[in-house]
């Protein structure tokens, strides 16, 4: 993924410059102009010189001269997905993302992305991973490795893959590892932040300790999960549902040996023969409406769970999302052992 400033030239450059830029950027090749604060000012692209040219531009005129004044942008945490979704099938590739104050803070290509939500990820990387030992006597478990990168690496990537580039990082045991890990070699366009706990907080507990999220959406993942959830279609069917906090299901089907009979007051009514249930676990990713968060409990220990059941007695909607694609909770060593095999052959 390339550096957002790649794709940004200063008002006031030469034709020539922008040219040698674009030949740099190769088959990505558009820039924003822009001014000293980052403001955006336009776009150029090879077609905007050639037609330069061609009306009578010198190579050594000012961009200003050839620069396209109306390029299309997403605001920072303001936009309707259904709009960045409509871009993205309008063959717009690269787009500028503007702060409110309409300066460049970033540049998405959507040949390396798949979406671009309006999401702020908080992933909780604070436990001992006690059921994993020795494993994790001197590693935390976020950063043991399924095949050639560490869980966490993996959980950051997939989000990555669908445009959120705001992250908190819940840390305890082992937790300057993580730091050290992730801050400041692992650049990929995104902001990192660090949540200490100073003692175990729960599996949610912690979030009451960030109170500068970016957006208006807020989605809570266990470190330990391995999916290929679309993160996009879980967004989407949160806002079809209007809810304000939906949980990840994972069906679990229960399979009975004997044939199962309905009774009341000793009449048999039916009788299914060896019936299968689907009953749906809790998936330990969580997406919610950021104002629900003022609901937690504050520097406490906590749970998602207790979380859910006091959102529902005080009548907030709460709503699953069962999933279809692959997870794997990786708690014991023969989850981790199954993830080895697995993470080759599941397509991320």
């Amino acid at each position: 993924m390339k550096n957002h400033r790649e794709h940004l030239i200063l008002k006031g450059s030469t034709i020539r410059e922008a040219l040698i830029q674009l030949d740099l950027l190769a088959k990505d090749a558009i820039i924003f102009v822009v001014d000293k604060e980052d403001k955006l000012l336009g776009s150029i692209t090879d077609g905007d010189i050639r037609r330069g040219l061609i009306n009578g531009a010198k190579i050594d005129d000012k961009i200003e001269t050839v620069v396209h004044p109306n390029p299309k942008f997403l605001c920072k945490g303001e936009y309707d997905v259904e709009k960045m979704i409509s871009l993205r099938e309008g063959n717009f590739r690269i787009i500028p993302i503007l702060d409110k104050e309409a300066k460049v803070v970033n540049v998405i290509n959507f040949s390396e992305i798949r979406s671009y939500l309006p999401i702020d990820a908080v992933i909780m990387a604070g436990g001992k991973g006690e059921r994993l030992k020795p494993l994790t006597d001197y590693t935390p478990k976020p950063l043991l490795k399924i095949g050639s990168k560490p869980i966490l690496e993996h959980n950051i990537d997939r989000l990555i893959l669908y445009g959120i580039d705001d992250f908190w990082i819940s840390v305890n045991y082992l937790g300057e590892q993580i730091k050290e890990h992730f801050n400041p070699r692992y650049k990929k366009n995104i902001v990192m932040n660090f949540v200490q706990e100073e003692v175990p907080m729960g599996t949610i507990g912690a979030v009451s300790k960030i109170t500068n999220f970016e957006h208006e959406y807020v989605l809570i993942i266990n470190s330990d999960v391995l999916t290929n959830i679309d993160y996009e279609h879980f967004y989407l069917d949160f806002i079809k549902q209007d809810a304000d906090f939906a949980v990840v299901s994972i069906p679990y089907e229960v399979s009975v040996p004997y044939a199962v009979l309905e009774t009341s007051n000793g009449h048999i009514l039916s009788l299914k023969e060896k019936p299968t249930y689907t009953y749906y676990s809790n998936g330990g990713i969580y997406l919610m409406k950021r104002f629900v968060l003022q609901m937690l409990p504050k520097n406490v220990f906590f749970n998602a769970t207790d979380f859910m059941e006091k959102l529902i007695h005080d009548n907030y909607k709460v709503v699953s999302y069962p999933l279809l694609g692959y997870w794997l909770d990786i708690g014991k060593h023969e989850d981790f052992e199954k993830a080895q095999r697995d993470i080759n052959q599941i397509k991320f």
